[in-house]
């Protein structure tokens, strides 16, 4: 009898433990390099990111390497991308559009939530050394595919300087 209530709560803790908190925001800092998930308003999962190769300000246009700053969502995903797993964040938005139409040039876009190119897995954390991407946001392969379980779609994104 009493193996049978070690085997019940053995059962019942993992099924609780097997049942992640999704986010329901995601934070990037690009000053820290920091990307954080949010729950109901607590944080659940912290990152050190790399980002686009010239990170001061807001991305203006296509090629500029700039990361966007605002608030977008995670639109879809791409698990055949080139950089291991891609969530897709919604830049541009009219705003953006806007910003770019008045510069006479083109916004951009394909900004996402990444790993490591593909191949290039065993860089692992050392990619943080430098920002290196043409504008989107860089975790580890192993990072990208917890965030992945944990980012639904519709997920709200807020990118702050």
């Amino acid at each position: 009898m009493k193996s049978v209530f070690i085997l019940l709560f053995v059962l019942s803790a993992t099924a609780f433990a097997s049942e992640a908190v999704l986010a329901d925001k995601v934070l990037i800092e690009k000053n820290t390099r920091r990307l954080t998930l949010y729950a109901k308003g607590r944080a659940i999962r912290v990152y050190k990111v790399a980002l686009g190769g010239n990170s001061e300000g807001a991305k203006e246009r296509e090629g500029d390497n700039k990361t966007p700053e605002g608030t977008y969502t995670i639109d879809s995903r791409n698990k055949k991308s080139g950089y291991h797993i891609a969530l897709h964040v919604s830049y541009p938005k009219e705003k953006d559009k806007k910003r770019a139409k008045q510069l006479g040039v083109s916004p951009g876009g394909n900004i996402m939530i990444h790993g490591i190119r593909n191949g290039f897995g065993w860089i692992g954390s050392f990619h943080t050394w430098l920002d290196w991407t043409k504008g989107c946001i860089a975790v580890t392969d192993k990072e990208i595919e917890e965030i992945d379980k944990l980012v639904p779609d519709g997920t709200v994104v807020e990118i702050r300087p």
